[in-house]
């Protein structure tokens, strides 16, 4: 298959994915330089991501790097004194040694602005300036808004309360209101008489946007935006990818991680079952199970 088509199409649908490519190896080895796999928050494999060894640690690495958003560049088989490298010793019969980046994809962020302003247009250009998704409506309806997203509603007081009901009713990480306290503790009373409670509310971040004293429209727009920023550094919308973890074992002769649904080698000592990356490994331990570390 095209990974890279794979991944271009994950990336328009807004889809969270980890791209692993293997940028260098030392034979004897499966991986080739150039050879490509997407991983996703299921661990669920597209394409090549090595093999019966090595494909359970990086799927388990890639995880990893979904949930935190950081990219490594991990080293299998050898050891590296450069910095922040993942090393994963391979102890069993391969000779082999692969380098493999790991690159998390996350969606970009999805900013959906209520109203019609100077302000709201400013907002929507700057956030399109950083790649992010835009979605402008003048009213209610939103449309789709989902788990991630960021919620502003900037109506000026036209549809502040219906605004905000619908954007409550959505999954969004972030709801901000642009208006001054007074009118913000005006619509929440309106909300509480349509079911809303504290815990709804305090969703809602009234006023909108980082405190830069009295500013104009314009400057408004980069108060929230900033803000924004500020909540995506902190992976606020990273909290929105559920990520599957496959249960892994350890193999007791390499040390290798090895998918415990898919796991091929197999033994059974003292009461419990041992799961190998591979024959050898079995083998090895079979000669003298005594030798050998079992968690």
């Amino acid at each position: 298959m095209d990974v890279l088509a794979r991944a271009a199409h994950l990336v328009e649908a807004g889809r969270p994915f980890v791209l692993v490519t293997v940028t260098w190896r030392r034979g004897p080895s499966s991986g080739r330089p150039g050879a490509r796999a997407v991983v996703h928050p299921d661990g669920r494999v597209e394409g090549w991501v090595g093999g019966a060894c090595a494909e359970p640690t990086l799927v388990a690495i890639a995880l990893e790097a979904l949930a935190d958003g950081s990219p490594r560049l991990v080293v299998l088989g050898m050891t590296d004194d450069r910095p922040d490298v993942v090393e994963v010793p391979m102890a069993c019969s391969s000779e082999g040694a692969m380098e493999v980046l790991v690159e998390p994809m996350l969606p970009v962020p999805t900013v959906h602005v209520i109203g019609r302003s100077p302000m709201v247009e400013t907002l929507a250009a700057l956030a399109g300036d950083l790649g992010w998704k835009v979605s402008v409506v003048e009213a209610p309806p939103l449309g789709r808004v989902e788990a991630g997203s960021f919620v502003v509603v900037a109506t000026q007081g036209h549809h502040d309360e219906a605004a905000l009901e619908a954007a409550l009713r959505t999954p969004a990480r972030y709801i901000g209101l642009v208006a001054s306290a007074k009118r913000a503790a005006t619509v929440f009373e309106w909300l509480r008489r349509q079911g809303f409670g504290d815990e709804d509310l305090a969703r809602v971040r009234a006023p909108a946007g980082m405190d830069l004293g009295p500013v104009g429209h314009r400057e408004i727009a980069v108060a929230i935006l900033a803000e924004l920023v500020a909540l995506e550094a902190e992976g606020i919308r990273r909290g929105a990818v559920e990520i599957e973890t496959p249960a892994h074992a350890v193999d007791p002769v390499c040390g290798m991680a090895v998918d415990v649904a898919t796991a091929r080698w197999t033994t059974r000592w003292r009461g419990d079952t041992v799961f190998f990356c591979a024959r050898a490994c079995l083998e090895a331990f079979e000669s003298d199970p005594s030798a050998f570390s079992v968690s």
